[in-house]
This record gives C-alpha cells, sequence and structure tokens, in this order.
C-alpha cells in the first residue's frame, strides 16, 4: 500500500496470505432461492449441514465455532478417493457475503458466497472460488479440462442448496 491508497477492505486473513491470493483456477455459479437472504445465509453457514446439498461430503467444524477465523474441514469420497478441504472462515457479513481461505495441502485460494436480497423474498446466490493450480504448469494446462466438471459440480449443488432452503429442510 501506498501513501494516500485506502486499505485493502477485505485484507487476507493472518496467517493465511498465500493461500488466500486469488488462483488461476477460477469457477462462478450462480442460483435463485425462493427465500428470504436472512434464511438463505443461515442456511448455507450451518456449516455442517452442508453435505446434506454437497454429494459425497461430511462437513464439520475442527476449530472455533463456525464464524470468523473458525477452521471448517470437508471431506468428500467417492469409492477409494477422497479429497480433504480445509478452510478458514475469513468473513462474515450477515446476510450478505461469507468468505472463506481454502488452505489445505491440495485445494488452496479464496472463495466467496455472496446472498443479494430480491423482490418478492427471493435471494440471488453467487459462489466464486478461486483455487490455485496444483501442478505448475501441467496444472494450467489441464483446467480447461477440468473446469466445466467444476462449473457443473457447483451449480448442481447450488440447485440443490436451493431446493432444501425453499423446502424448508435447511437449515
Amino acid at each position: 500500500m501506498t501513501a494516500g491508497e485506502p486499505a485493502d477492505p477485505n485484507p487476507p486473513p493472518e496467517g493465511w496470505p498465500e493461500a488466500a491470493r486469488p488462483g488461476a483456477g477460477e469457477v462462478t455459479a450462480t442460483v435463485i432461492v425462493n427465500a428470504p437472504a436472512e434464511r438463505v445465509y443461515a442456511a448455507f453457514t450451518a456449516w455442517e449441514r452442508q453435505g446434506d446439498w454437497i454429494p459425497f461430503t461430511r462437513v464439520r467444524i475442527v476449530e472455533g465455532d463456525g464464524g470468523e477465523g473458525s477452521l471448517i474441514e470437508a471431506v468428500t469420497a467417492v469409492g477409494p478417493a477422497v479429497l480433504r478441504d480445509e478452510m478458514r472462515v475469513a468473513s462474515l457479513d450477515p446476510p450478505y457475503e461469507v468468505r472463506v481461505v481454502h488452505c489445505g495441502r491440495l485445494l488452496r485460494g479464496p472463495g466467496v458466497l455472496r446472498c443479494t436480497p430480491m423482490e418478492r423474498e427471493r435471494t440471488q446466490v453467487v459462489w466464486h472460488e478461486w483455487f490455485h493450480l496444483p501442478g505448475g504448469g501441467a496444472g494450467r494446462v489441464a483446467w480447461p479440462l477440468l473446469w466445466p466438471g467444476s462449473k457443473i459440480s457447483l451449480t448442481q449443488a447450488l440447485k440443490r442448496f436451493a431446493r432444501l432452503v425453499e423446502a424448508g429442510r435447511l437449515p
């Protein structure tokens, strides 16, 4: 930061500066939920319920109470393949925004979920991730092949999330 330059309103969480920088593996998904933003936000931050809408995944709070600074672990297992995603809750701005930093060995980078209130108690949800790509140059080459699957998976999870919130099954 130079003299006279405003401070970053969302600085990286202390202790995770490398993981908090956006990576080249960018993916976004959006859904409209027929529920007010407060309910949508509460459902998303019910961390241990995320396995209800993210297939093959168990989520638990490892450190903290689920608030800022907490460590959340999501383990996705399909047969013998297991993916462990550790993330720190970087900031919470209810009912509008949740920021996390994926800080595990494989999945690293910031993520944000934004809830935008709309007319008739609907909420637009935008989920955006900026993963660091493993494997250096090979990872950057492989990303265009992996990206469609990531986008589809994220979108399908958000659609399931919306259905569960609208049915009153979340949070």
